[in-house]
């Protein structure tokens, strides 16, 4: 009777590393926060099986891209073999900066958390003036007002979108909806994105809800969101998102705030 060789393993799940440990998850913070503020997000992916890195930053006093050298030496020293990346805010465009500056780090995914990858329309009107800009700083540079390098296409994101308007957004008649209070829907498109998903969330509450570590938890080991729970927007949003990413857009049944 004829051998028949044994079947192949299944794929490892990206939730794993070499050996089957844990993948490392590094958290990038964002503008004018310390890190801290994403203690309980890292907390709720290491009891999903990652290990949780956090980096902190000088969100003021260096630009992205030189945030995003030294986010490469941090990487550098971990040593992890698979590393995945969760972007807030600023934090997103420090890492679309160290995957254009270092396109050859250890594979994983990233997810980006109400990143203005189109730039912010607030931060525009507050460099306007002399105040605003002491008050960006350096992130100004190819960072919150536009003008960050394009996503490279061998590294997916997914984009996690706030459509809840709470906070500063509630008094600024010209952000344009849906928003999360501080980030448009529409500022947060990216041509090269995997997936996008839109949440009831407000900016802040994207590194709190229980619901976004559940997305990000879903694209790093699919590379894709679950489109069960989103928010609907409106068909002039749904157009710029288009205009960005052909398959931008999710159908689900929730309301804009």
């Amino acid at each position: 009777m004829a051998r028949t060789s044994p079947p192949p393993p299944p794929p490892r799940p990206e939730r794993e590393g070499a050996a089957g440990l844990p993948a490392a998850v590094v958290c990038v913070h964002g503008l004018w926060m310390p890190g801290h503020e994403m203690a309980l997000l890292r907390r709720r992916l290491r009891r999903s099986g990652y290990r949780t890195y956090p980096f902190s930053y000088a969100s003021v006093r260096r630009t992205p891209a030189d945030n995003a050298r030294r986010l490469q030496d941090y990487v550098t020293r971990l040593a992890e073999p698979v590393v995945h990346f969760v972007g807030h805010s600023l934090g997103g465009l420090v890492i679309q900066h160290l995957f254009h500056l270092y396109p050859d780090l250890p594979p994983g995914r990233a997810v980006t958390l109400g990143t203005p990858h189109q730039g912010s329309l607030i931060a525009r009107r507050m460099a306007a003036h002399g105040w605003g800009r002491r008050l960006l700083g350096r992130s100004i540079e190819a960072g919150v007002l536009g003008g960050a390098p394009p996503w490279p296409a061998q590294r997916e994101v997914g984009v996690i979108a706030g459509g809840r308007n709470l906070g500063i957004g509630l008094l600024l008649p010209w952000l344009p909806r849906p928003c999360d209070g501080t980030v448009a829907v529409q500022e947060t498109a990216l041509e090269q994105a995997a997936d996008r998903i839109v949440l009831p969330a407000s900016h802040i509450d994207l590194i709190f809800q229980q619901e976004v570590v559940c997305q990000i938890r879903a694209f790093l080991e699919t590379g894709r969101f679950l489109h069960g729970g989103a928010v609907t927007i409106s068909p002039d949003s749904q157009t710029a998102l288009r205009s960005a990413s052909p398959s931008a857009v999710t159908r689900n049944h929730g309301r804009t705030q």
